[in-house]
């Protein structure tokens, strides 16, 4: 059975960091979170959300042409 929700420490192992840095994204509301209770948990899905909101494209031919093209 897959586990819907995370714990703080689960949520840290599934980013590959630490609980600390789990705990800063909570506080600064940079990750969205759900309370029960006292606990806080973190679904699957918006640990996803929050990584690929964090992509960066390759660096391309085309794109720097494209991105020169706009300084000028």
């Amino acid at each position: 059975m897959e586990k819907n929700y995370l714990t703080v420490e689960e949520a840290a192992a599934y980013l590959n960091t630490r609980v600390r840095f789990v705990r800063r994204l909570i506080a600064e509301r940079r990750v969205a979170f759900h309370k029960v209770g006292v606990h806080v948990r973190f679904a699957v899905a918006d640990l996803e959300e929050f990584i690929q909101a964090g992509r960066v494209e390759p660096i391309t031919r085309a794109s720097v042409i494209r991105d020169l093209g706009r300084a000028a």
